[in-house]
């Protein structure tokens, strides 16, 4: 087989140049050594039958990076990446062979430089947020591209040096063998040898010599450029950073002129109509807080209309009112005089001497940094209850401390306890569903997920008449069920399971359940459900929270409902931040009061004496006009305890919550090591302490797992986990499985016998 020589390249191959050439390569016994079009590029060695091919058909491919380059003969060499692929390859002559071998050294030298580099990119070479100038991008891009062409250029120079050190050696031994000759025949063959040796080296000095300039000539060309690049670009980080706290600023400040500047109406109805009607309601508008952000949402438009009545018209009579009952036309006394006996401008809880001295401080809360982004970027869709946070984003309360919290304004029930009239104390419900929200208005922090079997008792009997039991009956999901009995004619029971996903910018906190509400003097029986709480600014800016969605109030005994809208907040939008909106109907649907208010400050209900068919609907709905007596405030929020912004913003019922107690069950959250440790100011501490509970929880699962799995395997059929004060049962009224009281917890506490308690601490 003739052997057609490949063409010489037209300059020595130096490394980011392409090398091609034909080789001859070894394909099997019966075809032998076959002519192929082999290609160097980018440490990469790919090969075709034909030229044409290199468009659409590569035969293979190899890896330099990878690859071992070893020398058979004087024209021969094989390539081969560990097994998977080896090429064996012969060159028309010895020194396209060297050719060829230079130019994969040089290459595979690149290629290992490289792979090293992108590894460690992101130390060496850190992607910065994007600049505004469009000159900093392109310095920054130029400044990596001249580093990485300056470091290739050096490796060069090392693998030459290597190359010449080699081809020398070979040259001088060739040399010295030639001198010990005889003149004799074998001196043509040893001339011959010592010339293609001279030649060799000529190539590799050459390479060596090429690479020395170019580099030379870049460093020389580059060096002011790159310095003065580096410069130009600390300099425009420095005027970014102070940017971005100038524009913070900006911000803050015009958000507060915005609030200045903008007169909120005093009553939630229609602020033109309500001034014609002359029937507006004292007391001034909700406060905001000077370095609150807000989400932006599209603003949903109002579902109906309220319009002051006359107050001679609800005089008169109530026979005119189209589809009112006649308890509307009568005198309002009932609903002024028992429902809400209490100072409209400024309720107060029932002036009950307490028998003990509650805490009214705890701890400041230290001033601990921790960037929420850094952790929160991997969590992004996930499940957050299923992924270990530090304390640092907790606060010193646990979940089921968070839904006793809901009995801050349990007097709003006791209120409801004393109605006549089912409407009026639904009106009274309904104000309590929403003031459940008050104490969340600056608690961005996490409460401490309840350990399983973990309980939280709340012994109010002789300063308000209640007391409150809670226990943790599954861990994942993380669901609480709660009981209360009060002892001023209501019970309350619920078993909350919640939801959490991280959204990237946001947190969605979604609660799944129903909250159980029964009056012991008529029987009424209220169902409702929680509303989607979101954590905003998760990346850059102040956290924020906002609840928004739904709740539908039912009184399944009457079936009369009411119908919350919690607004989510938006700039655009021209109604009071944090707005709650609400009607309350009988079973028939006749509208008999309109709520309103904000879920962080007050709720007043407004009874409705005439509704007609309005304009202005969208999709070409009518929207309802309601003709409403003066709103009569049903609920205001407490003021916050002094020095509360260091204290998380507690309540004064949240910072008695964990306060330690005596006699308390062993399993109560006051007892709980890490969230004391954190109260306390020990976040290291408490940190640890937090580690340490969660692994013996997963040990403690993986006891009872392995437990049931060898039940199964003997053939016995055991159960799971069973909660120690509650138990599952269908609900008559709903028809859902949930976890109700049991009872035995206080007889257990008057014996103090916790021998049914798990060790969970």
């Amino acid at each position: 087989m003739s052997e057609p020589k490949p063409p010489a390249p037209t300059s020595t191959p130096t490394p980011g140049d392409t090398y091609k050439g034909w080789l001859f390569k070894w394909t099997n016994y019966i075809k032998g050594y076959q002519r192929r079009w082999f290609v160097l590029s980018n440490g990469l060695l790919s090969y075709y039958r034909t030229q044409a091919e290199m468009g659409h058909t590569c035969r293979g491919t190899i890896n330099l990076a990878t690859a071992n380059i070893a020398v058979e003969d004087s024209c021969n060499f094989v390539i081969s990446n560990g097994g998977a692929q080896t090429y064996h390859l012969k060159a028309s002559s010895e020194v396209e062979r060297q050719r060829w071998i230079t130019a994969l050294e040089l290459a595979k030298a690149k290629a290992v430089h490289m792979q090293a580099e992108s590894d460690d990119s992101s130390d060496d070479f850190p992607t910065a947020a994007p600049v505004s100038a469009q000159g900093g991008s392109s310095c920054i891009s130029e400044v990596q591209s001249t580093l990485r062409t300056l470091s290739s250029k050096v490796e060069d120079l090392i693998t030459c040096n290597d190359l010449i050190v080699k081809h020398g050696s070979a040259l001088q031994r060739s040399l010295s063998e030639l001198e010990g000759l005889r003149v004799g025949g074998d001196t043509g063959e040893k001339i011959r040898q010592v010339t293609e040796r001279a030649t060799l080296f000529r190539i590799t000095s050459n390479a060596m010599i090429n690479a020395c300039r170019d580099f030379l000539s870049m460093a020389q060309s580059h060096s002011k450029r790159w310095q003065k690049a580096l410069q130009m670009e600390r300099d425009q980080k420095i005027r970014l950073e102070e940017t971005l706290e100038q524009l913070a600023k900006q911000h803050n400040h015009l958000e507060r002129a915005f609030r200045g500047a903008t007169v909120l109406p005093r009553s939630f109805s229609n602020p033109t109509l309500a001034d014609k009607g002359g029937a507006l309601v004292k007391g001034d508008a909700s406060d905001e807080d000077d370095d609150n952000e807000f989400f932006d949402a599209m603003e949903d438009p109002a579902e109906f209309i309220t319009v002051p009545a006359d107050p001679k018209f609800h005089r008169r009579s109530g026979s005119n009112v189209s589809g009112i009952s006649t308890e509307t036309g009568t005198d309002d006394q009932s609903f002024d005089d028992l429902s809400l006996a209490s100072n409209t401008e400024s309720p107060q809880p029932l002036e009950l001497e307490p028998v003990r001295q509650r805490r009214t401080v705890i701890p400041d809360k230290p001033n601990y940094y921790l960037n929420l982004w850094s952790i929160m970027k991997n969590c992004i869709g996930k499940d957050l209850s299923r992924i270990p946070m530090p304390i640092n984003f907790n606060e010193p309360l646990s979940m089921l401390q968070r839904l006793t919290e809901d009995l801050e304004y349990s007097e709003l029930l006791d209120r409801a306890a004393c109605c006549d009239s089912a409407l009026d104390q639904m009106c009274l419900v309904a104000a309590f569903s929403v003031s459940s929200y008050s104490t969340t208005v600056h608690r961005t922090a996490k409460p401490f997920n309840p350990l399983l079997g973990e309980t939280y008792e709340l012994d109010r009997l002789e300063e308000y008449g209640y007391r409150s039991i809670s226990e943790q009956v599954s861990h994942h999901p993380p669901a609480a069920a709660h009981h209360v009995a009060s002892q001023r004619g209501w019970t309350l029971w619920q078993h909350i399971t919640i939801d959490s996903k991280f959204r990237g910018k946001y947190i969605s906190v979604m609660p799944f359940g129903n909250i159980h509400l029964q009056f012991h003097s008529n029987g009424n029986h209220y169902v409702w459900s929680k509303v989607t709480s979101t954590v905003h600014n998760i990346i850059v800016g102040k956290l924020w929270i906002d609840q928004s969605g739904d709740i539908d109030i039912v009184n399944t005994t009457t079936k009369d409902t009411c119908h919350l809208k919690f607004s989510p907040y938006s700039y655009f939008s021209r109604d009071v931040p944090r707005k709650v909106t609400g009607v309350v109907e009988d079973r028939e649907g006749a509208a008999h009061y309109i709520l309103s208010g904000t879920w962080d400050n007050k709720m007043e209900s407004a009874k409705i004496v005439e509704s007609s068919q309005g304009c202005g609907g969208t999709e070409g709905k009518q929207k309802t006009v309601y003709q409403t007596l003066q709103p009569k405030l049903l609920w205001k929020k407490y003021p916050l305890p002094e020095n509360a912004e260091n204290m998380h913003f507690f309540s004064s019922l949240a910072l008695t919550l964990n306060e330690p107690e005596e006699g308390v069950a062993p399993t109560d959250s006051r007892l709980r090591p890490d969230q004391r440790l954190m109260e306390a100011g020990l976040w290291d501490e408490a940190n640890i302490e937090k580690q340490r509970l969660e692994e013996h929880q997963r040990l403690e699962r993986k006891r009872r797992e392995a437990q049931a799995n060898q039940a199964l395997d003997e053939g016995q059929d055991i159960e799971g986990y069973q909660p120690v004060w509650f138990e599952k049962r269908t609900d008559d009224c709903t028809g859902e499985s949930t976890y109700v009281y049991r009872g035995g917890y206080w007889e257990a506490k008057d014996r103090q016998d916790w021998s049914l308690c798990p060790e969970i601490f």
